[in-house]
């Protein structure tokens, strides 16, 4: 399944956040979108997955989901957003329980995500017995339990530590390796930009528009090994950006 967006333009009150973006998610394709801080990027992500109507523009669904697909776009915030009453079974059971599955069909693809993200061991526990990363693993595991065509990303590895970031971007290429999942990546680092995208989308300043779409010819497995590369992809995406950001930074200290 393909997400098409076409000439989205979207303001809040007086504000203009975004002005006439098109751009398409392809299957088994990771897209990073990057910009200054206020370009509109987790806007654009509501967009793309339904939560806010553009206030011009449209986007359109194209092609069929993966078979068994119970959510086709699904979402994974900075935040984790677990239950702490619920275990970790239970946070990822939360999602299925609405979707006419019985009892077993919903175990059965419990045990399966649980496994493909490394948690099988840690059903039982409560999120306030786990570190970060491994919440953050936990909210995967969740979007990943409904099938979708595309995961929506909202600087889901920013609240976290560097060493955990490394692992859990491991984490999610291994994911991508196995199954080849769609996704929109909205994040302000580089690093988690080059090492997940196959193509990066750099936004302007507020109103945000795309600037420049650069496209990385490396398979993602290898990027691991080959930082030297992805650390000139980095330079070139900052000199793209580096004068805008300076520019957003004073617009939003001159607006505190």
């Amino acid at each position: 399944m393909d997400v098409i967006i076409e000439g989205v333009s979207h303001d809040y009150d007086d504000t203009q956040v975004l002005r006439d973006i098109s751009l398409s998610l392809r299957a088994g394709e990771i897209v990073s979108v990057i910009g200054p801080s206020g370009c509109g990027k987790s806007t654009l992500l509501r967009i793309a997955g339904g939560l806010e109507r553009p206030m011009s523009g449209r986007v359109m669904l194209s092609g069929e989901p993966p078979a068994g697909s119970l959510n086709p776009l699904t979402y994974i915030f900075q935040d984790f957003a677990l239950l702490p009453w619920r275990t970790v079974e239970g946070n990822v059971s939360l999602v299925l329980e609405d979707c006419g599955l019985d009892g077993a069909d919903r175990r059965a693809i419990i045990d399966d995500v649980l496994a493909r993200t490394k948690l099988s061991e840690f059903r039982t526990a409560w999120p306030r017995q786990l570190s970060g990363g491994m919440k953050q693993r936990v909210a995967i595991a969740r979007a990943l339990s409904v099938r979708p065509a595309i995961l929506l990303m909202d600087e889901p590895l920013s609240a976290l530590d560097a060493q955990t970031r490394e692992l859990l971007l491991d984490d999610l290429v291994e994911l991508w390796g196995r199954e080849q999942y769609s996704a929109c990546y909205v994040t302000h680092n580089l690093a988690e930009a080059v090492r997940l995208g196959h193509r990066i989308v750099v936004l302007s300043r507020r109103p945000g528009r795309i600037r420049e779409v650069v496209e990385i010819d490396m398979p993602l497995a290898e990027r691991g090994e080959r930082m030297g590369e992805l650390d000139r992809v980095q330079r070139q995406l900052w000199t793209i950006m580096r004068e805008e950001a300076r520019q957003a930074d004073r617009e939003l200290s001159d607006a505190a």
